[in-house]
């Protein structure tokens, strides 16, 4: 096994890596900006390194300092977490030509499943259902692109083939918009994203969000982990996420579940992933791969006992998965809700000092973050400060435990979403299972 792994991350992830690797007798180095030197993974880990200053492009995304930093510690590779330069396959290609060891899939299946147009094109060879839509990139042809929206039929989406986030796609309901609509999201797509090319798909009126966990080793063995709903969302960003998913048939669930698996060894992927579905009417329709952990990854760690950053890395240290599909079970109900620190109902951003901190505690009910009572939350990342999760035997009791929960978290000098959290374990249509992907946008009145 690794004798010492570089954690290329910060924030309530850095810290879960951490915790996983001291489990396996793992040595760690952290890297850090000057905005996260008091974090307490960093006075936690073996070694630390200041990579640069607060700004994201001068630290977390800055890929010679962090390969620099690899360097001067000896560790043996590097595990990049979730966001910053987690789907970046130059820099796995980097982290790999420098000699260590890519905690993650492949650089070239980062990039085949970061093309939104190539990861469809894969997904249907695979035989995976996708979203009816254009047949690959959109031309330059004003002909082509109506002749193409005729087939498919109105409401469209016009997507970013690069995209992600939520940004480079516009809803089109008719032939009038259709044109400038494409002009415009191709504009934003090289703005944003530095590729134009752009893709139509149907827009299903009120799909759920229902996406499945896989692991795949180095030697074309497969297993889906079973999946997750991730419906209550704004704006494309998750803020509630469960598993199971609600309501589906369990014949369903294993047959979309089982052919993501067979799908990874197709395109011969590594590690661990998330294939995203949209849900609508009995069907499931793929959307995008995400190549890396996934923030919720946590509510499948609940319902099936085990631990996916561990698996990552004794996958990316050459070993076989020790699981067969059969031995993938799935028991009880797990629920999480992000902890952001920003304002609950305008979702502006709220830095600053926690001034006091009290977390939950109980039967069930687990809690991933970095905060403590005298934390500073810096201004320059992402505003989740952690996640609140809770486990039961059914879903009502893993709702139950939530509510209690929710209720105990005390989390002063800042604010932060937990009253939206104590509202939507309130609400009859989230407590009856299976709201659409608009349900929380609907609710509070915000305009997509």
């Amino acid at each position: 096994m690794f004798d010492k792994i570089l954690i290329a991350n910060r924030g309530e992830i850095a810290l879960r890596i951490l915790r996983a690797c001291q489990e396996m007798g793992i040595k760690t180095v952290t890297v850090y900006s000057q905005a996260d030197a008091e974090a307490k993974y960093v006075k936690l880990s073996d070694e630390s390194v200041c990579i640069g200053p607060a700004a994201s492009n001068l630290s977390y995304l800055n890929i010679p300092a962090i390969i620099s930093a690899a360097e001067v510690t000896d560790a043996q590779a590097i595990h990049p977490g979730y966001g910053f330069l987690s789907e970046n396959a130059d820099f796995a290609e980097r982290v790999e030509k420098s000699g260590f060891t890519f905690i993650g899939p492949k650089a070239e299946t980062i990039r085949l499943m970061g093309d939104k147009v190539s990861a469809k094109e894969a997904m249907r060879k695979a035989g995976v259902p996708c979203v009816p839509g254009s047949d690959g990139a959109l031309s330059n042809d004003p002909k082509e692109i109506m002749d193409a929206a005729k087939k498919v039929g109105y409401p469209i989406i016009i997507k970013a083939s690069g995209g992600g986030g939520g940004r480079g796609m516009r809803v089109v309901h008719t032939d009038a918009a259709l044109l400038n609509a494409v002009s415009m999201t191709k504009n934003e797509a090289q703005a944003a994203f530095g590729n134009p090319t752009v893709y139509m798909e149907k827009f299903l009126e009120k799909p759920r969000h229902v996406e499945f966990q896989i692991l795949a080793d180095n030697y074309k063995n497969a297993v889906h982990l079973w999946d997750r709903d991730c419906s209550l969302q704004r704006r494309h960003q998750k803020i509630i996420e469960e598993a199971p998913a609600p309501g589906i048939p369990d014949r369903l669930r294993e047959k979309i579940g089982i052919r993501c698996a067979e799908a990874c060894k197709k395109i011969g992927y590594r590690g661990a992933g998330t294939f995203e579905f949209l849900y609508e009417n009995g069907e499931f329709f793929f959307i995008e791969m995400n190549t890396r952990l996934q923030v919720e990854h946590t509510v499948t760690e609940m319902i099936t006992g085990l631990d996916l950053v561990q698996e990552q890395i004794k996958i990316a240290y050459g070993e076989k998965l020790s699981l067969r599909q059969r031995d993938v079970e799935q028991r009880g109900h797990a629920i999480e809700c992000r902890i952001n620190a920003e304002d609950p109902y305008s979702f502006v951003p709220s830095p600053g000092v926690i001034t006091r901190l009290h977390l939950p505690g109980g039967p069930g009910v687990r809690i991933d973050t970095h905060a403590y009572g005298g934390y500073k939350v810096p201004s320059h990342y992402d505003s989740m400060i952690g996640k609140l999760i809770t486990y039961g035997k059914t879903r009502e009791q893993a709702i139950a435990r939530m509510k209690i929960a929710l209720s105990e978290i005390v989390i002063d000098g800042i604010k932060t979403n937990v009253p939206l959290h104590r509202d939507l374990m309130d609400d009859l249509s989230y407590q009856a299972g299976g709201v659409s992907i608009h349900y929380l946008e609907k609710k509070l009145g915000i305009k997509s």
